[in-house]
């Protein structure tokens, strides 16, 4: 049946053949004992391949378990597979893999978001409980989005990367993609916390207990209107107002914010991330793992190695990043980013004085066609518009189905949380998901 499924989805590039094994072994007491999840391609499960989308490491086996895994399998989890994804998680659709695009299980004809479309597809489609993606501008929260699904991204540093193949190390994030908010809560439970493997991570600050009390809290939400004064899909931003509305009537406070430099979110994310992937991805060079083509020199053999491994999107973004890079572009480019992101930060620090939450659309459309974005760059890099913002001020955001366009194709609605606050997107979470009921 799952491989019946998938033959039509793409969402698996491998299910693994140990379910029952797994299952016999499983801790019996752990908090998801029972629970299958699907992995992304680029998180390292001891013994198994994880080419993270890529023909450059297509014959790669994983000599260790991620922190994630390792937690995971510890709390009772079972791992069905691994999932598509686009290569080194560039990309907004899944269209990106080497392996092929995954499909829109509410439509095959369009794209899962990416670059976890092969998990929300998983998840959508019922072929396993939930799953783990990782989140580098939105690679959870728009293919969730776009799948009808939940897709959850911690605050840097909560959740370990030791193990996740590396895009663009301050900005990933590795998180749950759900069928409820409960599913995610509980996930992030168990990944969460400090790690002696990445030095980035951190225990959560401690709250006043009456703060996690959250049943009948009402919080105030903002909203920055003039990020959403264009460019949004008339049935998203219908849906959009119709979910204020009904927060409001829960009871919550929806106030309008100014976040003045968020607008350079994307182009500060598509010089940082080029930039930082550029140098990540300069170790697949055919030398110590993955694939290798013979040249005549050792300089053919990298051209040759990462030409023929590398996809198209990939070498585009190498390129880019290491241009940013370049001695005579550094301060224009990569050094400017850095400091308008910290005044991002600011804007965001500043809206959490007044407000608990902000409110935005996941994404500016519902699922595109398969084709109809791949060859205009910059069209498809628009998809992260409203949610890279989060990863660039480091913050914990969640994307929850609030309703479907003209085409039933599904809408999600997205909350980002001051700093270490993930329990305030749990509770928001819950209440638009009975909303949406």
């Amino acid at each position: 049946m799952l491989e019946t499924d998938n033959k039509k989805l793409n969402a698996f590039l491998e299910f693994f053949p140990d379910v029952e094994a797994q299952e016999k072994v499983a801790n019996k007491n752990g908090a998801l004992f029972g629970m299958k999840l699907a992995i992304k391609d680029n998180i390292l499960i001891k013994n198994r391949i994880s080419s993270s989308g890529s023909r450059i490491l297509s014959n790669y086996v994983a000599s260790y378990d991620a922190t994630v895994i390792r937690k995971l399998r510890e709390a009772g989890a079972v791992f069905v597979g691994r999932t598509n994804m686009d290569e080194f998680a560039m990309g907004a659709s899944t269209e990106n893999s080497a392996y092929g695009a995954s499909k829109n299980p509410h439509d095959i004809s369009r794209v899962p978001g990416g670059s976890s479309g092969g998990s929300a597809v998983a998840v959508a489609a019922g072929l396993c409980d939930a799953a783990l993606g990782s989140d580098t501008g939105g690679s959870i929260r728009q293919p969730a989005s776009f799948c009808g699904v939940v897709g959850m991204k911690p605050t840097y540093g909560r959740v370990s990367r030791y193990g996740l193949t590396a895009l663009a190390s301050s900005l990933d994030q590795i998180g749950p993609i759900t069928k409820t908010v409960a599913d995610a809560e509980k996930i992030y439970n168990v990944i969460a916390g400090a790690d002696e493997n990445d030095a980035t991570t951190v225990d959560a600050p401690a709250f006043a207990p009456a703060e996690l009390q959250r049943g009948e809290e009402k919080f105030k939400i903002g909203i920055p209107r003039h990020l959403i004064s264009s460019g949004v899909a008339p049935d998203v931003l219908q849906n959009f107002e119709q979910t204020l509305e009904k927060l409001k009537q829960f009871g919550h406070e929806i106030v309008e914010i100014e976040l003045p430099s968020v607008k350079y979110s994307l182009a500060c994310y598509y010089i940082i991330m080029p930039a930082e992937a550029s140098s990540n991805l300069s170790r697949f060079d055919g030398l110590r793992y993955g694939l290798k083509k013979e040249g005549k020199n050792l300089l053919e053999d990298y051209l040759q190695t990462r030409g023929t491994g590398f996809g198209a999107e990939t070498r585009r973004r190498i390129i880019l990043g290491t241009y940013v890079l370049s001695a005579g572009y550094y301060d224009a480019y990569y050094g400017q980013a850095v400091r308008v992101r910290e005044v991002i930060k600011q804007d965001f620090a500043r809206a959490f004085n007044q407000v608990d939450a902000i409110i935005l659309p996941t994404a500016p459309t519902t699922a595109f066609k398969l084709g109809e974005k791949s060859g205009d760059p910059l069209q498809m890099y628009l998809a992260d518009v409203f949610t890279a913002p989060a990863n660039i001020a480091g913050l914990p955001a969640i994307s929850i189905p609030t309703g479907k366009d003209q085409n039933n194709l599904p809408i999600g609605t997205q909350l980002i949380a001051p700093p270490w606050r993930e329990d305030r997107l749990f509770a928001l979470g819950k209440d638009l998901e009975n909303l949406s009921k």
